[in-house]
């Protein structure tokens, strides 16, 4: 592609790069000069105008932008028709935007004329969100280059796993002091988290902050349950504490105690079979995001949660304080 200053005899087909007002002409950046645009601008006593030829080989911004985002859009993602060497991608479903970052930081080193910007991987979404957007930045871009671009995107990086409408069990435990009020409040705040995702609370029990009645109660969840959330009267601080140990002893498996992620360091993720158990933090009570919502919507979309998974959530894992904690970050007068 040529950029530069072109006499206005040289113009026609040529790109516009800039806006020209002038006399009543009005023309657009990115304006083709037409012959009728080339009399027009000579009428108006034009005789330079900034712009971009392409050449042979050259692909157009929109052919080169809606290329490469087709070839991003994985599973419940489309492909919206490109404009100005824009094409974007939307959400066919509610879910979590899954991203290869890799993926994408090779796709924007293969050449400055060629931007994907997306959400961060792990994004909730509803349908029609956008979640991604391919940019081209001169008005083409070398069709070699653009073969490197479709050449380095293996599998498409972009996807959407949508929200299963699971069946989840409660368990609260209770102590001496624990208001009825309170709850009743965490149930509220459970139950907007699952409004967007179509999972619903099926059941909810509460039981003596002991390891054997909990035990007990998890194992009756356990029966109709696709996802068993455990709210404690108590935090959890340890691995034999008593959530974790009720856990192993109705037949379950700890798979990580602590998280990376403040407010919602004090998760527990366990399971017993199939049946994912978490063991809420107490900042899970609040409307607030806090780690717990990281960990449940991945559940419930059906996203690998191991281990690794949750260590790997730090960067990024210092989210806003809830004023409401007992122990906040920092202390106040």
């Amino acid at each position: 592609m040529k950029f530069g200053a072109l006499p206005i005899g040289q113009a026609e087909g040529a790109i516009l790069a800039h806006a020209v007002r002038l006399d009543g002409v009005t023309l657009k950046k990115g304006d083709v000069v037409t012959p009728e645009r080339l009399r027009m601008l000579t009428q108006a006593g034009v005789t330079r105008v900034v712009a971009a030829q392409i050449e042979e080989g050259d692909v157009g911004e929109d052919e080169a932008a809606v290329r490469l985002a087709e070839r991003l859009a994985g599973e419940r993602v489309r492909c919206a028709p490109p404009f100005t060497g824009r094409a974007n991608l939307f959400a066919e479903a509610a879910g979590l935007a899954v991203i290869d970052r890799a993926a994408i930081d090779r796709l924007n080193a293969i050449d400055e004329a060629i931007t994907v910007a997306s959400l961060p991987s792990h994004r909730p979404v509803e349908e029609g969100d956008m979640v991604a957007t391919v940019k081209i930045i001169p008005f083409s871009t070398p069709g070699e280059t653009l073969e490197a671009a479709l050449a380095a995107i293996v599998s498409p990086p972009v996807s959407v796993a949508p929200f299963r409408p699971l069946r989840v069990a409660v368990a609260s435990t209770v102590l001496p002091g624990l208001k009825e009020s309170v709850i009743a409040k965490t149930l509220r705040a459970l139950e907007a988290r699952l409004a967007p995702t179509g999972a619903r609370v099926v059941a909810h029990v509460t039981a003596p902050h002991e390891i054997a009645p909990l035990a007990a109660a998890l194992e009756r969840l356990a029966r109709d349950a696709e996802l068993i959330i455990v709210f404690g009267a108590s935090a959890i601080t340890d691995r034999r504490d008593v959530i974790p140990a009720a856990v192993e002893a109705c037949g379950g498996r700890i798979e990580r105690f602590g998280m990376p992620v403040d407010p919602g360091n004090l998760l527990l993720l366990a399971a017993r079979g199939e049946t994912p158990i978490v063991g809420a933090p107490g900042c899970a009570r609040s409307p607030k995001e806090n780690g717990f919502d990281w960990v449940l919507q991945r559940l419930l979309a059906g996203v690998p949660t191991s281990n690794a998974d949750i260590r790997e959530m730090g960067v990024g894992g210092l989210l806003m304080e809830i004023a409401s904690r007992p122990q906040p970050r920092e202390p106040h007068d």
